[in-house]
């Protein structure tokens, strides 16, 4: 969202998380596997609106249940953690748009407490609940409330406390503090991470964290580029690697999609035979995941895109994204421009008679017959091609309509977004020992 505005539309999901590692030894990761739960949650606009909502915001084998928010009317998708000593079960909106993993906690202690569904972490419950101290190194790592008392490095008690607020104005705050993370696994046993890092939340304020968007959720799982997200944490045992692939929900019956936290090891090759492209570093923006697009094509013809269109400038603004939590793709307007001038050039079919509220361009696809489209694909840093089928940015909005599912940014300051619907079909890794995105249209049927 800078958090939960980009973390929103894994909804048409169930995941289980898989930790695993072969007898060879070569690969170890935690495995989510993803599976279709509804055939679509939210109509295109609605998942227009709540893109747009997201965007103002941006600028052995354990199993770890993530389940569909939809029931809560939430189009965010949560991972289910167990947390404490003995274990409280926690549902958590998985974020690649953030760092910071928090909970909601309460000081309250006793009986009365629980409930059937947990919707606060009692630290009081737990035997190996332990907020850093103040003068911790560790505390350094997150923000700090403005009204900042300082440090007594003297007194036992005192604690690191924190306040992670995102650019729409929601906050959350209390104390920075580890706690022992238990997995269950398929034949009954326990993995544990001893010292899982967490801000225990006593205050949280804004839309992004309270607001309907939130619903259903206990917390955030940070799984962002920085120091302190679930995927750097993990990073120690695992390397700073995960993947995942998204198939097309709409296929019946549907297939199984997966994400992984890791990766192969000691130099064995992935599963996958992967193009990569650079991940650039943003300063001013460390938690995204930025790539370089050189240039775009339709139908094999190079669009007359200035490369500066797609710069990160000097002020941090601008720049590419890819998000596994924003539903369309969202273009700055200049390339924007261009782009859907020539859809509307090459486009052969008639416009649909009553074009769906918030999208530019609505074809008419009745009749049985199958459109022939254009083709878009992306040049990308380091020289590699992401050609998605069409069917990646043509949706089916209604009966016998499609509309491109591509929208302008039009915020001078704002950032092209590669949402999920464009990656669908694709595996792709976010390699950050090596600084590198993957991609590949095979292996996403590997288990």
């Amino acid at each position: 969202m800078a958090l939960i505005g980009y973390a929103s539309h894994f909804s048409i999901f169930q995941i289980l998380l898989l930790l695993s590692s072969t007898a060879a030894g070569k690969y170890q990761f935690i495995k989510l596997t993803l599976l279709h739960k509804n055939p679509y949650p939210l109509t295109p606009s609605e998942a227009l609106s709540t893109d747009k909502r997201r965007l103002s915001t941006l600028f052995s084998r354990p199993k770890l249940p993530v389940n569909s928010a939809a029931s809560f009317g939430s189009g965010q998708y949560l991972v289910s953690l167990h947390i404490g000593t003995p274990p409280q079960r926690l549902l958590l909106v998985a974020d690649t748009g953030s760092d910071l993993t928090w909970v909601s906690c309460s000081a309250c202690r006793g009986q009365h407490c629980s409930s059937k569904r947990a919707t606060f972490f009692y630290p009081r419950h737990s035997t190996t609940f332990s907020p850093y101290h103040c003068y911790d190194p560790a505390c350094t790592l997150v923000p700090h409330p403005r009204k900042h008392v300082p440090c007594n490095h003297t007194r036992l008690h005192s604690t690191c406390r924190y306040e992670y607020s995102y650019s729409d104005g929601s906050i959350t705050s209390g104390f920075f503090s580890h706690e022992t993370t238990a997995f269950n696994t398929s034949s009954g046993n326990l993995v544990k991470f001893r010292r899982l890092s967490f801000g225990c939340g006593f205050s949280k304020s804004g839309p992004s964290v309270s607001g309907p968007s939130f619903s259903g959720a206990d917390g955030v799982l940070g799984l962002g580029r920085g120091p302190i997200s679930f995927t750097s944490e993990l990073g120690r045992t695992f390397g700073l690697k995960f993947s995942y692939c998204l198939l097309d929900y709409t296929r019946s019956p549907t297939p199984t999609s997966y994400l992984l936290i890791g990766g192969p090891r000691n130099g064995s090759q992935p599963t996958a035979k992967l193009k990569y492209a650079p991940l650039l570093t943003n300063p001013l923006s460390s938690t995204f995941y930025y790539i370089r697009i050189q240039n775009v094509r339709i139908n094999n013809v190079n669009l007359r895109i200035s490369p500066s269109v797609w710069a990160i400038d000097e002020s941090g603004n601008g720049g590419t994204i890819v998000d596994s939590g924003t539903t369309l793709t969202y273009l700055v307007k200049p390339a924007y421009q261009i782009i859907i001038a020539a859809f509307k050039r090459l486009v052969k079919l008639p416009r649909a008679a009553v074009p769906t509220l918030g999208f530019d361009l609505c074809l008419n696809v009745s009749g049985g017959l199958r459109p022939g489209l254009p083709r878009l694909s992306f040049k990308l840093g380091g020289g590699s091609i992401f050609s998605p089928s069409p069917s990646n940015y043509f949706i089916d909005t209604a009966d016998g309509v499609k509309c491109l599912a591509l929208q302008p940014v039009t915020s001078p300051t704002g950032s092209s977004v590669i949402g999920n619907l464009m990656q669908q079909g694709f595996t792709f890794e976010f390699d950050n020992d090596r600084s590198r995105l993957g991609f590949s249209r095979h292996g996403c049927s590997v288990p």
